[in-house]
């Protein structure tokens, strides 16, 4: 009974989509303490240490960042696959909305970054601020309960994946080393035959993920940064198989490799000459780019849609919950944190960019929360303006 009584709320929080947030900040957390503790440089050297042998000899960091989150993108690979073909994104009505709005999502914070870092070393990192942690995002709506409409969430997770989706296409074209023709050639030669078994209807999985590794090892000698193999490996899979999948990788995705991944990234020490760099135009940029960027570019191409006649606000949504959406989609976090690690070289550079994620996603994640939860489920601004266009017609 006593047993039941304690997993009873965690089994609750895990339904919730509460706890894979959670996880993520007390991850972040422990991670940020150990770094800066006395054990800090037996920590951050632990993630160092090289583990394996000849092509295979990767300190622990690369086998997290281009071995684990190969999966984590294998299962966002299955998520979209999923949507586009059989969910909200299959309508192309319905996707348009929030399609066009991840785009916006996407050029607005690039070009607030841009406006801070032009012409310096850290305008290559213009792509940090672009990214919506989904696992978060849907956290934050998940807290705020029956404050939040189902269209609302919906309508975020139909953005995120497109977000995602654009992430995953950013790293492929603009974050990858000089590439190897051969090893490239071998992972084509690859994915045309993960295409000949899905075009012959094979649904069994064991010859997918065979291929999917021997996929992975040549996207990663390519050039090309090994996380792509686990969205093109996802593209691959029988339909009827997703669901599946993606119920047996959530939670090893949600509760041990992105909270892995958070340990591992955010060790960062916070010593004095870290932070003077936060005013600094790369901190400026990457912070106000998830904090403004994003609810400045979501919110108005969705407002300019709507005043062209040419899409509505979800059901049940007004332009204050579309607001508190925008800023709720500024939180970055895993998304973020990687391209930052693929973004600069100098590990100090890529200290302040991480730093500068967690700040601006925190600030979008609390400004969010504040106007979604304050919202009411009416807006009262379209009834002010037609109390004025009445007081204008008198």
């Amino acid at each position: 009974m006593p047993i039941r009584r304690i997993l009873r709320p965690v089994r609750e929080l895990s339904e919730s989509g509460k706890l894979a947030g959670l996880l993520l900040i007390l991850a972040t957390g422990v991670s940020l303490l150990l770094a800066n503790s006395v054990v800090g440089a037996r920590y951050v050297a632990l993630w160092e240490q090289h583990v394996g042998f000849g092509a295979l000899n990767k300190s622990v960091n690369h086998w997290i960042n281009d071995g684990l989150m190969a999966v984590f993108f294998f299962l966002v690979g299955l998520e979209i696959k999923r949507e586009v073909l059989a969910g909200e994104l299959a309508e192309p009505r319905q996707a348009m909305l929030p399609a066009l709005a991840a785009v916006g999502g996407v050029i607005a914070p690039a070009l607030v970054h841009l406006v801070f870092t032009n012409g310096t070393p850290g305008a290559s990192g213009w792509a940090i601020p672009t990214a919506t942690d989904i696992a978060f995002s849907l956290g934050i709506l998940a807290l705020l309960g029956k404050r939040v409409p189902p269209s609302l969430r919906i309508f975020l997770t139909a953005l995120a994946i497109i977000d995602d989706l654009m992430a995953v296409l950013i790293i492929a074209f603009f974050y990858s080393g000089s590439l190897d023709g051969a090893y490239l050639g071998a992972a084509g030669g690859i994915l045309v035959l993960l295409v000949l078994l899905n075009q012959l209807k094979v649904t069994t999985l064991v010859p997918y993920l065979v291929l999917g590794v021997g996929l992975w090892f040549c996207v990663l000698e390519s050039g090309i940064h090994a996380t792509i193999a686990g969205v093109l490996l996802a593209l691959t899979i029988p339909l009827e198989r997703i669901e599946n999948i993606e119920h047996t990788l959530h939670r090893p995705v949600n509760y041990f490799i992105l909270p892995l991944f958070a340990l591992c990234n955010t060790a960062i020490v916070l010593n004095g000459n870290l932070f003077p760099s936060l005013s600094s135009p790369l901190s400026l940029g990457i912070g106000l780019g998830l904090l403004l960027g994003k609810p400045l570019g979501i919110v108005g191409v969705v407002a300019l849609l709507v005043r062209l006649n040419l899409a509505k606000l979800p059901a049940q949504v007004n332009w204050t919950q579309m607001v508190g959406l925008g800023f709720t989609a500024g939180i970055g976090f895993t998304m973020a944190i990687f391209i930052a690690t693929l973004a600069y070289g100098d590990p100090a550079a890529v200290d302040v960019a991480k730093l500068a994620v967690l700040l601006g996603s925190a600030a979008a994640a609390m400004v969010g929360a504040a106007i979604l939860g304050f919202a009411k489920n009416k807006d009262v601004l379209p009834q002010l303006a037609k109390v004025r266009e009445q007081e204008e017609a008198f």
